[in-house]
């Protein structure tokens, strides 16, 4: 019998069928087109990229950043490093928001909750 996965393997699992319920909408069922990229960022990623989801230019401009291969479509492998980059960039403003200077604790990220 599997054991119940932990609150980071369940999040990992997330991402994941995040990007496959938006990749296989059009071509490559492993691969976000130009579009299927589009359509995340504005659904899943709204409150992380609240300025640039209302900019089709800059979510052009992320897509080719993450576009190592210059295939004009997102691998797994080249989606995550935005996952990694949002990740890392949500803690940041974590700490900056902090109001306990005691201990370890956070303030609001991103998203805009804690």
């Amino acid at each position: 019998m599997a054991q119940e996965l932990s609150q980071m393997e369940r999040s990992i699992e997330t991402v994941i069928d995040v990007f496959h319920q938006y990749s296989v909408r059009l071509g490559d069922r492993d691969t976000l087109n130009q579009k299927e990229f589009k359509q995340l960022v504005k659904t899943e990623l709204k409150n992380y990229l609240k300025k640039e989801s209302k900019n089709e230019k800059v979510i052009n401009h992320i897509l080719e950043d993450l576009d190592t291969n210059l295939d004009k479509q997102l691998s797994f492998e080249e989606f995550i490093m935005l996952i990694a980059k949002l990740t890392h960039a949500s803690h940041e403003e974590m700490h900056k928001n902090t109001s306990n200077t005691e201990g370890h604790s956070h303030g609001p990220g991103l998203g805009g909750s804690c």
